[in-house]
């Protein structure tokens, strides 16, 4: 490569900006082979020219090979005969084989002098007659100077073709349409029909009209083609010191373009999905907080339900005392334990039962809720993990790594915290709290068993302190009307603030509950938002980078362009 102080000094430009795209493909997160494509493409700024010859194994790419060295130099056949790469240098030995790395390439030696400062390279077919062949072709193609893509003329420019030629065109590479068996075509005008269909394909994927030569390959070994003469004179033009200098910078800069797109693409791909997962996230919090004042709506409705229930109970007692209370009922009076059990018979009756059940209700239909609402944690979860198809960048294992940890949290809690389970929890905290806050209270009103039996005791005894007091023995005949009407008054201010502890009590430990349930889902989902803050500082940086080694991209490209 003919190297002036001016094409120095692009070099050093050119390894500065292939350093540091490999750096921000790094940093980014990016596939470890978009990292090892800018590591090889740095590489290659120091290595011979790669004249690379592809095509369909049918096309005679041996035979156009040995053509254009006039010598025979590979096997040719009429089954594929090229199994691996053959990467040919000019050398004293012919068909000298020296060691590389890569077991799929084979390295040969032949005293030509056209090869001097040039390695030819030929390549296995392209359809795919063995993937692994195409694969090795496909892998060789971004590390290419110049492109010869062969074709035939009794087949030109098929799918396959076209679809290989689009990877040459996706890495930047340099290419000239080779169309051989040209000796096939009779008349002029079918060469220019055949020359044309090949234009205009090529055309329609690169982007623009690269040289078509119609050759033969076998009339050049029999004698000569004018083909050969017309495809000698191009890469002369070429392959000269400044068209190889060219061509050679230019290949890398090709490969910068595809690895920054590809970049730029899952960036925007990325910011997409994290797009997408703030609004399902806000959706998500939006319903939580739904979820919350509906329970909290349907806590008022239940706490109403044992409101009437005490109100029931305070009827049947008011009624109690007014049939019991009286001069007529003298000889019950004198018996405190016979009308002790008359109250619980006639004015408790099934009370604790059905305080217990309308408590069991209301648990049984917070833990449901709470338990779906996790499900829909879980399902949400489920449609946004990465799929297997996508390609797995640092992101999207980071992104992966958090949602299978909310989902973890969301499995856990489904699978150890059961409705009988977090039932349980519920009453033990709610009669704790109970039996510290409303033990006076149950005293004074004479509860007996206090209000633990709300959350599963199985008797409720309100006699004791209603009925202190209205035996005939310390209330005297001459009192008892008033006594009666204390009586109601007592019986309406204990029931009242009987009613007032339930609804504050209850209240405080529904709302805690829900509470732990929230403190769980905002645990299991902060790491996931924390990451998307993050990423999107890191995607707006890497925006502005990803921009800055464009531009300078683009300036060296057009200096490239304009070496002369």
């Amino acid at each position: 490569m003919l190297v002036s102080d001016h094409v120095q000094a692009l070099l050093t430009r050119e390894r500065t900006l292939l350093a540091d795209i490999q750096a921000f493909l790094d940093a980014q997160g990016a596939p470890p082979e978009a990292v090892e494509h800018a590591r090889t493409a740095a590489r290659l700024l120091d290595e011979t020219f790669l004249l690379v010859v592809v095509g369909e194994f049918n096309a005679g790419k041996s035979s156009f090979v040995n053509a254009l060295l006039g010598a025979a130099v590979l096997p040719e056949g009429v089954t594929p005969t090229t199994d691996r790469i053959y990467v040919l240098v000019h050398g004293e030995q012919p068909g000298q084989m020296e060691p590389t790395r890569d077991p799929f390439v084979s390295r040969l030696t032949y005293p030509l002098p056209s090869l001097e400062g040039v390695a030819l390279v030929d390549t296995p077919g392209t359809n795919a007659i063995i993937r692994q062949h195409q694969a090795l072709t496909e892998g060789f193609l971004p590390r290419a100077d110049l492109v010869l893509f062969l074709t035939s003329a009794d087949r030109p420019f098929t799918e396959s073709e076209r679809q290989f030629l689009s990877l040459a065109a996706k890495w930047g590479r340099a290419v000239i349409m080779v169309v051989n068996k040209a000796d096939l075509l009779e008349t002029p005008e079918q060469k220019a029909q055949v020359r044309e269909f090949v234009e205009i394909g090529a055309r329609g994927v690169l982007g623009l009209t690269p040289p078509v030569l119609l050759i033969s390959a076998r009339a050049e070994q029999r004698g000569g083609d004018p083909g050969f003469h017309a495809l000698r004179e191009v890469l002369r033009m070429r392959l000269s010191e400044t068209g190889r200098t060219r061509l050679k910078l230019q290949g890398p800069l090709g490969t910068a373009a595809e690895l920054l797109g590809g970049e730029d693409a899952r960036a925007d791909a990325a910011r997409a999905t994290l797009k997408e997962d703030l609004g399902i996230l806000r959706d998500l919090e939006a319903q939580r907080e739904r979820h919350r004042e509906a329970m909290l709506g349907e806590l008022d409705g239940q706490l109403n339900r044992v409101a009437r229930l005490l109100s029931e109970f305070e009827v049947r007692a008011d009624r109690f005392i007014d049939d019991k209370l009286r001069f007529s009922n003298l000889r019950g009076l004198l018996n405190p334990r016979d009308l002790e059990e008359a109250f619980r018979r006639e004015a408790v009756a099934d009370l604790p039962d059905a305080i217990d059940r309308q408590f069991g209700s209301m648990i049984d239909r917070f833990v449901e809720a709470n338990l779906h609402f996790w499900e829909d944690v879980q399902a949400f979860l489920i449609r946004r993990q990465p799929s297997n198809e996508v390609a797995r960048t640092r992101f999207s294992y980071d992104r992966g790594a958090l949602l299978e940890g909310i989902a973890g949290s969301a499995r856990e809690h489904l699978e150890l915290t059961t409705e009988q389970e977090l039932g349980r929890q519920l009453s033990r905290d709610a009669e704790d709290a109970m039996k510290g806050a409303v033990g006076g209270l149950a005293g004074g009103l004479g509860i007996g068993a206090t209000l633990g039996v709300l959350v599963g005791a199985s008797a409720l005894d309100f006699t004791g302190g209603i009925l202190a007091g209205l035996t005939l023995g310390s209330l005297g005949l001459f009192v008892l009307p008033n006594k009666r009407l204390q009586a109601h008054r007592q019986l309406r201010d204990k029931v009242a603030a009987l009613r007032e502890a339930l609804e504050r009590i209850v209240r405080r430990e529904y709302e805690r509950e829900q509470e732990r349930a929230d403190a769980r889902l905002r645990d299991a989902i902060s790491p996931y938002t924390r990451f998307t803050e993050h990423e999107q500082v890191r995607l707006a940086g890497a925006q502005t980078r990803s921009a800055a080694l464009r531009a300078e991209l683009d300036a060296l490209k057009a200096d490239v362009g304009g070496l002369g």
